[in-house]
């Protein structure tokens, strides 16, 4: 069975999230605390968090850095109405997402099997972008005989680049594309992670070649075999 794990010291919060999960099919895990988190971790093995942003111990962006040390596993995180300053400091630390509370438990259980459905998904081929070789089944990114570490979210944002070269696309076909969701207002998400993964694989983030910004509309893949 799918094991969810819920870290968030609302006991009201944890436990509503606990029933509506278990409805749905997952077993549940609960922890109160940000210091519990990776002993428990590392003995479950989880298959998907639900990790708030604040909590007693460790905070959960903490939290997030240390799970993104030892694995991939999708993260959800879950924050406050006002906490927009920790909810980028989430997705630049690894997170793949996050709820703002109070949230729809129905919207939050379409989202977690996005990101479930997108960490069991396997493709047997191999992507180029810019100068990038991207092969599917390793899940591995490699430039000149290097192997670039990615979270699974950025490797599927630049999978879905990479499939169109052709494309321009706008952040809410990112959105709907690689999260599975067109909310109206959560473009930065798709901005965060750009950053994040231009760090990663451009020579110079700061004169892009794998991921070209096209101005007033969105991004689109660079040309494969172009020089850096």
């Amino acid at each position: 069975m799918t094991l969810i794990m819920v870290v968030d010291d609302d006991q009201d919060l944890a436990e509503m999230l606990g029933i509506v999960l278990t409805g749905a099919g997952y077993e549940v895990d609960l922890v109160s605390r940000g210091d519990e988190v990776m002993p428990l971790f590392a003995a479950q093995n989880p298959d998907l968090v639900l990790l708030d942003v604040m909590l007693p111990g460790l905070n959960g962006v903490e939290v997030c850095k240390l799970i993104r040390e030892n694995s991939m596993v999708p993260i959800v995180m879950l924050s406050a109405k006002g906490d927009k300053q920790d909810v980028v400091a989430g997705l630049e630390a690894g997170a793949d997402d996050y709820m703002v509370k109070p949230f729809d438990p129905a919207e939050l259980v379409a989202r977690m099997k996005v990101r479930l459905r997108r960490s069991i998904t396997e493709v047997n081929s191999e992507l180029a972008i810019g100068n990038l070789k991207i092969d599917q089944i390793e899940h591995s990114i490699i430039r000149d005989g290097q192997v670039i570490a990615l979270t699974r979210l950025e490797f599927d944002l630049l999978v879905a680049l990479a499939k169109e070269p052709g494309r321009v696309f706008t952040r809410e076909a990112l959105l709907s594309e690689v999260w599975g969701y067109r909310p109206a207002t959560d473009t930065r998400l798709v901005n965060v992670h750009i950053q994040r993964l231009r760090s990663k694989i451009e020579v110079n983030p700061e004169e892009p070649k794998v991921i070209l910004t096209v101005r007033g509309v969105g991004y689109k893949a660079g040309v494969p075999g172009s020089s850096q």
